[in-house]
């Protein structure tokens, strides 16, 4: 379906379901928020579609009807994409400014795969289907219908309130980049809350109970290795042991033993602690041991074994692209792999270099890739944490709000390394078997999403609101 024809069905879809519900949706309401998805879904914002510009356009059009002051609503063209930042003015009486992060592009997804258009929002089975509905154009429709919200109300917060889209998360990170080195003005704060948390909030897979509420307040560093071993080749009538192919197998077998050291942080004992009391079994008494005492190895090495927490442990190297070989009668002269590593906070390239060289010997040689972002961490903020906790136990009376360090990647890291303290507090809560993100038929359930609008209201207020007006 052509990009226009699909926006436009897409708007006549939000427009018969919000007349549905209301004939004027207030700003701040569900259906408000609701209209605002099916907009954004329909946008294709994936690389190399040029969807971002259009997307953030848009949502800086929303501002502007509302009353927002043109000199409030940037858009940051950079390349092929963009970036929106729109700042709500406080009184300044509660100190300085707070960010809120997310980005309005979203990996690819193909029609052939998902059997429906991934670019048109569907609500089925309790479910809002579509691409970037989890990561991270729900929470954006939140985020901004709540600052809607408060508009139409003429709520005046004690601070500036400045909402940040970003335009390349997925891939380059250089929108950030630019908003943190050059355009510092527009969005320097106190501290930013990160909305990319892909479902902070966790449910019981067997009744839907709320369980957990992870802060996200540290992520891993991301980097590319290549393992390369080159010989003289020949032909393939006469085989030799020093085969470039059978030595890097060899090579791949050494990386797959390999285990970095263990590491640990405010971040991820909390995580341990908490994550814990709802993880049955040896794991769950592992996390228990572990996050009493780090220094235990076999604790360390029963978590290790679970691929969802190893990462919570350790940096991690795993093979994800292979070359090798010129021709098929011909000894190959050449082969390669490519190592996707995550490194924990507190490690650098240079370490990892190190250790991938030293297990496998003279066997290949490891080469630098680009980094693709670097370890970050923020110190545990009391008051954060204890916002938090007020916008959950509101939502999700029961959820224990614990903090973590995410295996995966956002544009926090470059607010973090730019001074300003960055802190994943999406709010929407999913089963774990409800995570889609990058996946097939992404989706989120209906009532997080209008559960959410809620959340990110009472945190604001908690954050920004003047005392006796929460």
């Amino acid at each position: 379906m052509p990009c226009l024809l699909r926006i436009a069905l897409s708007l006549l879809l939000a427009a018969a379901w919000a007349a549905a519900a209301s004939e004027v949706p207030n700003p701040g309401s569900p259906e408000a928020a609701r209209a605002l998805l099916y907009d954004l879904v329909a946008r294709d914002t994936s690389l190399g579609r040029g969807g971002v510009p259009g997307a953030a356009k848009e949502v800086a059009r929303r501002f502007l009807d509302a009353g927002f002051a043109p000199a409030d609503v940037t858009i940051v063209p950079l390349h092929d994409t963009a970036a929106l930042v729109v700042r709500y003015r406080g009184d300044g009486s509660g100190g300085r400014p707070i960010d809120f992060l997310a980005h309005l592009d979203v990996v690819g997804a193909r029609a052939a795969d998902w059997g429906r258009d991934p670019y048109a929002l569907t609500e089925q089975d309790g479910y809002l289907i579509g691409r970037g509905t989890l990561d991270v154009k729900g929470e954006i429709a939140l985020l901004v219908t709540t600052l809607l919200g408060f508009k139409a109300q003429g709520f005046v917060p004690t601070r500036d309130l400045i909402l940040i889209l970003t335009g390349d998360e997925e891939t380059s990170g250089e929108t950030a980049d630019e908003l943190v080195t050059h355009r510092r003005d527009l969005i320097d704060a106190e501290f930013a809350l990160n909305a990319d948390n892909l479902g902070g909030g966790s449910l019981a897979e067997t009744d839907g109970r709320p369980l957990l509420f992870r802060v996200q307040g540290a992520e891993k560093g991301s980097a590319r290795f290549v393992l390369k071993t080159q010989n003289r080749g020949g032909h393939s009538s006469q085989p030799r042991s020093d085969n470039a192919i059978y030595e890097l197998a060899t090579a791949l077998k050494i990386v797959e033993a390999t285990r970095f050291p263990v590491r640990w942080n405010e971040w991820t004992l909390g995580d341990f602690a908490g994550t814990a009391t709802t993880t049955p079994g040896a794991l769950g008494e592992a996390m228990r041991r572990f996050a009493k005492n780090p220094h235990n190895a076999q604790a360390a090495a029963t978590i290790s074994a679970d691929p969802i927490f190893i990462g919570r442990l350790r940096t991690t190297c795993v093979a994800t692209l292979l070359e090798g070989g010129h021709a098929p009668n011909a000894l190959p002269q050449s082969a390669a792999a490519t190592l996707s590593c995550r490194i924990f906070p507190g490690e650098t390239m240079q370490d990892v270099h190190a250790i991938l060289q030293r297990a496998i010997g003279s066997t290949a040689v490891v080469t630098d890739g680009p980094p693709i972002a670097a370890a970050a961490v923020s110190a545990l903020r009391p008051d954060v944490m204890k916002a938090v906790e007020t916008a959950v136990q509101a939502t999700h009376p029961g959820a224990r709000v614990i903090p973590t360090q995410s295996s995966y990647g956002t544009d926090a890291p470059s607010f973090r390394l730019a001074g300003i303290p960055t802190y994943g507090v999406g709010g929407l809560f999913i089963k774990e078997s409800e995570q889609f993100a990058h996946g097939l038929n992404e989706r989120i359930p209906v009532a997080s999403f209008d559960a959410g609008l809620q959340y990110w209201n009472i945190l604001m207020r908690a954050l920004a609101a003047p005392i006796g007006k929460h």
